[in-house]
């Protein structure tokens, strides 16, 4: 008689995507079965082509706008083109994958009882009036600018997660996301770490919008998987939603000064306008996140910018 296993079984949504194919990398060294489910709009079979003959691992080419019978026990729903140039490609479809995604994976929840995580964002506080931004934040968003269909699909989708955990009762965790790089991001994606790289790595201008005082937060992405990890296994009642992300500050001009130096490249800094409703700031308080789950970033920038650039110049640059 086959000896029993607790082995898992978790369906990662946007699983062949940047932070889905890492998320896919530890449940499976975890010993979890991972059914990936990506419709390869941004995500690419290459991000999961390592894990394409393990047993426990099975892709999926599917849209999360239709709804999905599967049998699981852990629901991470990370589909949804997550870069200005691919939300905004098309609008009315990044808001229906936020939103009839979550009602998808959410009646999914609620017919197995699984227990369902939320990849939500730091973009749900719109260009912040308050600094750094603790989970209490309501906000300042433009609900019918450009960036919008993103913003404002991801505030939808807490909501509908919200009143399911409410109405149904079901387990929920909502994480907000601040910015991430890493190796697998799509060279593409007009995100300032792979722009930044990919363009010292050309030896072409590095671009930046406005005057390059505006900041962010960069979390390298292996300490934000350990995140969805750690808040995923907490509780049930503990629902968030958390700040996921790395604390340190920078502006665009310094990051863009340490991608030069760190390729060893000759690229100039340029300047250009900045785009409708671009923030100017985000920093994420993780008071809650260190209390909760003893989690804060650890690897550095320089150190995070280095691995990222050695993957941009093996697998495009080689």
């Amino acid at each position: 008689m086959p000896a029993l296993t607790n082995r898992k079984r978790v369906l990662v949504t946007g699983g062949a995507g940047f932070l889905g194919s890492h998320l896919c990398d530890r449940l499976l060294a975890a010993g979890n079965d991972v059914l990936c489910v990506d419709n390869f709009f941004t995500g690419s079979r290459d991000n999961v082509l390592h894990l394409l003959d393990n047993p426990h691992f099975e892709l999926m080419r599917h849209d999360v706008t239709f709804p999905l019978y599967v049998e699981v026990d852990e629901i991470y729903n990370l589909a949804c083109p997550a870069s200005p140039i691919h939300y905004q490609h098309d609008p009315v479809q990044t808001t229906k994958t936020s939103v009839h995604g979550a009602i998808n994976m959410l009646g999914l929840a609620k017919r197995v009882r699984a227990r369902i995580m939320q990849a939500s964002t730091s973009e749900v506080y719109g260009d912040p009036a308050v600094h750094p931004q603790p989970e209490e934040y309501w906000g300042n968003v433009n609900t019918i600018g450009p960036r919008a269909c993103y913003d404002e699909g991801k505030r939808c989708a807490e909501t509908l997660f919200f009143d399911y955990h409410r109405q149904h009762r079901l387990d929920i965790k909502v994480i907000r996301i601040f910015n991430t790089y890493g190796p697998r991001m799509h060279p593409s994606d007009g995100r300032v770490v792979s722009n930044f790289i990919i363009q010292a790595l050309k030896g072409e201008p590095i671009t930046i919008y406005g005057d390059g005082q505006q900041t962010r937060s960069f979390c390298y992405v292996d300490d934000l998987i350990e995140g969805f990890l750690r808040f995923m296994d907490t509780p049930a009642g503990v629902t968030g939603p958390i700040n996921l992300g790395n604390p340190g500050e920078f502006t665009m001009l310094e990051l863009a000064e340490k991608v030069v130096r760190l390729t060893g490249s000759d690229s100039k800094i340029v300047h250009k306008p900045l785009p409708q409703d671009d923030p100017k700031q985000r920093r994420p308080d993780i008071t809650k996140a260190r209390a909760l789950m003893e989690w804060e970033p650890a690897v550095p920038l320089d150190e995070g910018l280095a691995r990222t650039i050695a993957y941009f110049r093996g697998r495009f640059f080689a």
